[in-house]
């Protein structure tokens, strides 16, 4: 059963995906804020879609702990869910990613329309500062900033290194950090075929003020807090 339902959810994916990639292509014209209100329908639409044939569901807790103010988000990494989540469950928002992601036939056309901050992780320095530019930027225009510091996907009970980016753009910019902690990987896994049901916890701790932090002591005080969360909230 689980094969069928997931076999579903892949082929009604396989057809939305290009649909709505020509459709992010075509706002291009307009303001950011606009294209993302249009071009985030598709997160809805999978999220609806994923619920209904695969009984992938969600519970939310902390959700009084999200501000009004734009900030960055912090999160641990383990599936595609996540990336999709996160478009309901927070304000708009832009993410920080690996430039060659914008190359993905129809998918990375319509990433590229939602004003991503596209880095080339090889550049060090400059990607820092290019880091802090853009952030500042898509701070400024109203936009969440989500950044996994952990780089890639990590399957439950596996972990690695917080990288610093995320803390360094916060304490750069002044923005206050959102810590987030889930256990998706757990029914939707790293480049999984398989969609297992059951319910995801999404927690959102307190915002985490920045100023007169350092990145390193920011880093390890939120990597501290979502490692301890994943820790409690266990398998689905």
């Amino acid at each position: 059963m689980v094969f069928f339902r997931s076999l579903i959810f892949a082929l009604l994916q396989m057809v939305f995906t290009p649909f709505f990639s020509m459709i992010s292509i075509l706002t291009f014209p307009w303001p950011p804020m606009t294209r993302y209100r249009v071009i985030s329908q598709w997160a809805r639409i999978m999220m609806f879609l994923v619920e209904k044939i695969c009984g992938v569901r969600y519970r939310l807790e902390g959700a009084e702990n999200i501000p009004d103010a734009p900030c960055i988000v912090l999160s641990n990494h383990q599936s595609a869910w996540e990336t999709i989540a996160f478009q309901v469950i927070l304000p708009p928002q832009v993410w920080v990613l690996k430039k060659e992601l914008l190359r993905i036939p129809f998918f990375g056309w319509g990433l590229a329309m939602t004003s991503p901050i596209a880095i080339d992780r090889e550049e060090g320095r400059a990607a820092l500062k290019q880091l802090i530019e853009q952030g500042k930027d898509r701070l400024d225009a109203g936009f969440f900033v989500i950044v996994f510091p952990e780089g890639t996907r990590i399957a439950p009970g596996k972990t690695a290194p917080f990288k610093i980016g995320g803390a360094w753009l916060a304490t750069h910019t002044g923005a206050p950090v959102l810590p987030i902690a889930h256990n998706s990987g757990y029914l939707w896994g790293k480049n999984a075929f398989f969609k297992r049901p059951g319910v995801i916890t999404v927690s959102i701790g307190k915002p985490v003020e920045t100023k007169g932090m350092k990145p390193n002591a920011l880093n390890e005080t939120t990597e501290t807090w979502i490692r301890s969360e994943m820790e409690r909230m266990g398998k689905p």
